[in-house]
């Protein structure tokens, strides 16, 4: 099989890191941005550099990005496979401020589409662009607007590209729920424990974890999934599709 290049922000850590790890053990070459410099170094001593890069760099900054594109096509000429996984949260409306507000978009959507532009002219015929979006982006907790509004605003972008990139390369999106990243973080020996009514409240009878969100990564950068653009699959266990209304399941609903 052919070696693929692929591209992964945020891969060091959480469900990036689980899709970095994947990538790899295909076979494949596996480039990560991340700004979490220790956990990028430890990826380094973990993998053969022969088919893994890191490059410590905060892709909320447009030189940055600049830097990463150009370091990266000195030694390979095309890319395959683009995981845009970065994105954190800094709160909503009563802990937000304007400038987090604009990082946290910076960082779930203005990278993507930047990343995405300086790449056009390197993506192989039929590459893959994988967007990792979140079930935030159809339901909220409160004060979370910062984190729903970037993984709406990567959903849209998501459409849009792939019209423009039509016979180039296929993008879609995936949007997780709730994934347990733990065993992919710096815990050592995590182990997970959830209630039984944490559990409950996924119909698939547990709560995700990421290799659930890299398993579709593979398939969507596969040849499998050739007839597949534009889309967003959600990945949460069937958990935003039970509905719960007052006096159900035990549950009731408090007014604060």
């Amino acid at each position: 099989m052919k070696r693929r290049v692929c591209i992964v922000t945020g891969g060091a850590n959480g469900i990036g890191r689980c899709i970095t790890e994947r990538l790899w053990e295909k076979g494949d070459f596996v480039a990560v941005i991340d700004r979490d410099i220790e956990a990028g170094k430890r990826l380094e001593s973990k993998f053969n550099k022969e088919r893994f890069y890191f490059f410590a760099g905060d892709i909320t900054e447009k030189t940055v990005i600049e830097e990463f594109v150009e370091e990266l096509v000195k030694f390979h000429s095309h890319v395959d496979i683009l995981v845009n996984n970065a994105c954190i949260g800094k709160g909503g409306l009563n802990h937000c401020s304007y400038e987090e507000f604009n990082y946290v978009l910076r960082l779930g959507i203005s990278a993507p589409f930047y990343l995405t532009k300086l790449l056009m002219p390197y993506f192989n015929q039929g590459a893959s662009i994988v967007n990792i979006a979140s079930t935030r982006a159809f339901m909220s907790q409160a004060d979370t607007e910062s984190y729903t509004a970037a993984k709406g605003g990567i959903l849209s972008l998501t459409h849009g590209m792939s019209v423009t990139l039509a016979g180039k390369a296929r993008v879609n999106a995936i949007s997780p729920g709730w994934i347990d990243t733990g065993t992919y973080q710096k815990e050592e020996d995590y182990k997970p424990n959830h209630s039984e009514e944490d559990i409950s409240q996924h119909p698939a009878g547990r709560i995700g974890n990421p290799d659930d969100i890299a398993q579709m990564v593979l398939f969507l950068c596969s040849e499998k999934a050739s007839f597949i653009t534009g889309q967003n699959f959600t990945v949460d266990g069937g958990m935003t599709k039970q509905m719960i209304y007052h006096g159900d399941c035990g549950w009731s609903y408090e007014p604060s």
